[in-house]
């Protein structure tokens, strides 16, 4: 089995364990959220109806309460939830496997996890600093801007990992250390000063159980792909 054969085989069946993963941690902590939140969504245009209308009259609605008859499990909401997590597991796999051709870094046992807890700090970590997790009814800057930053935040925390692991000297930590700090003196896009209708304490609990999802993710993912490519390679006797 070739090279590119290997590396994309082990990406395929990592980026699958991944997704799985992935998708149980946010049916399990995310999910949950993110309907919570769509409740108070619901409410505060609720409320906009009823003040523009002075006909309609009665108490707002308040969540839990204004959606608490609603399905137990959402079958279609968990299929998607699983599928884009698989996708996503398939891509970011993909390309942590290019990264390793490209930059002649074999992803073994020893390193999995290191490459794993590399793709988390720059696709994750870096950019939340300035562009958290966001729940529905929550305040966003212009998806453009956000995206270009997001973008740019990637591609240098990635450059800045990658100078540090092969310059291990003062030098080397200088430039990676000033790199990651770039995307951040520059600033992510700023939302508009208007109210959300998502409690701020709810807002936390989201990122900080979208966040560790995310590293459960990469960690298997990175774990996964170095124990696949091992087994791949003693069989082949590469």
């Amino acid at each position: 089995m070739q090279l590119f054969q290997r590396v994309f085989f082990a990406a395929v069946l990592a980026g699958l364990a991944a997704g799985f993963v992935l998708s149980a941690i946010q049916q399990w902590r995310v999910v949950p959220l993110i309907v919570q939140a769509e409740l108070y969504e619901i409410n505060d245009v609720h409320a906009l109806e009823h003040a523009k209308d002075p006909v309609v009259v009665g108490p707002h609605l308040h969540p839990p309460e204004a959606e608490a008859a609603g399905p137990d499990f959402d079958f279609e909401r968990a299929g998607l939830t699983v599928l884009a997590s698989v996708l996503t597991g398939l891509g970011y796999a993909l390309v942590l496997g290019a990264v390793s051709i490209f930059a002649n870094i074999p992803i073994n046992r020893k390193n999995g996890v290191m490459w794993g807890l590399a793709g988390f700090v720059s696709v994750a970590l870096m950019p939340s600093i300035g562009l958290p997790p966001e729940l529905p009814g929550m305040v966003a800057a212009e998806i453009g801007a956000r995206q270009i930053w997001w973008i740019g935040t990637v591609l240098i925390s990635s450059l800045a990992i990658y100078v540090l692991y092969k310059n291990p000297n003062p030098a080397g930590v200088f430039i990676g250390l000033v790199l990651i700090l770039i995307p951040h003196i520059v600033g992510a896009p700023l939302a508009p000063a208007e109210p959300a209708s998502v409690p701020a304490a709810l807002a936390l609990i989201y990122v900080a159980n979208a966040m560790f999802s995310l590293f459960a993710f990469w960690i298997t993912l990175g774990f996964s792909f170095g124990w696949i490519s091992q087994r791949l390679n003693k069989e082949e006797g590469a």
